[in-house]
């Protein structure tokens, strides 16, 4: 039975090696020479070339006729802008979410952004009870929670500006509490310096929290990960082990909306 598995999964090796020249050439991001390709994809030009004019033949690559540089073809453009006409960014992060929350034993919630703000539209419960005030559905704080935060640092500012009264509008000052310019713009340097969002007991006490940004193939923020757990046994370092968790949890689903980290 084994072997009749393995002999199913068996692919072809040629097709496999080919795809490194792929990846390499998505990976560089750029139009690019032969030698500098092979290298990228550790094989010697020589064996690269047949491969490359074999995906030309099929539009997977093309070859500028003055440089001679390979980038990519009509036919991975189309099987590209197919596959992100057809993403779902929380049917995407959902099982990474999934995965998180099973490695840290911590809540995790998903949020995007909405007509009225970071709105959460899943939400993970942990292995041991843990009391926020959460639920799908509920519109997040723009400077008030780490979720807000990670929204308010990477979307256009004036929007932010404008959806920035809402909130104090809709939550009241109690909640929303009103922060003046600079203090906002230190919250949102110190997520953009650390590519996370922090909270410490704040606005739950005794619950603490990270939020890492989602983006998509042009660089726009799609999606918030927010990490919750209790303060006793959550380390809010910022390269502990939750920080770590969660940034490599939003780079994977960032690299699945087509993201590319220049």
């Amino acid at each position: 039975m084994i072997e009749k598995d393995e002999k199913e999964r068996r692919g072809i090796q040629s097709i496999e090696v080919g795809g490194t020249l792929l990846r390499a050439l998505a990976a560089q991001g750029r139009p690019m020479a032969l030698s500098d390709l092979a290298r990228a994809a550790s094989m010697p030009p020589g064996r690269a070339h047949p491969y490359l004019v074999s995906f030309g033949k099929i539009g997977l690559v093309k070859q500028d006729s003055t440089t001679g540089h390979y980038w990519l073809g009509p036919t991975a453009i189309q099987l590209g802008l197919l596959s992100l006409q057809n993403l779902d960014t929380v049917r995407e992060a959902t099982p990474f979410a999934l995965a998180l929350a099973e490695q840290t034993r911590h809540s995790v919630a998903l949020a995007v952004w909405a007509n009225q703000g970071p709105t959460i539209v899943r939400l993970i419960d942990p292995v041991y009870p843990l009391h926020v005030n959460l639920r799908t559905g509920t519109v997040m704080s723009l400077a008030g929670t780490s979720t807000g935060r990670i929204f308010a640092a990477y979307l256009p500012q004036q929007l932010i500006q404008e959806s920035m009264q809402e909130d104090f509008k809709r939550l009241g000052p109690d909640i929303a509490r009103p922060l003046k310019p600079a203090e906002i713009k230190l919250k949102l340097d110190e997520v953009r310096r650390h590519g996370l969002s922090r909270a410490i007991s704040n606005p739950t006490p005794g619950v603490n929290a990270f939020a890492a940004p989602v983006f998509d193939y042009s660089g726009n923020i799609v999606l918030s990960i927010t990490l919750m757990g209790s303060s006793g046994i959550f380390d809010t370092a910022w390269k502990g082990k939750e920080a770590t968790a969660i940034k490599a949890c939003a780079a994977e689903v960032s690299k699945r909306m087509g993201f590319v980290k220049t």
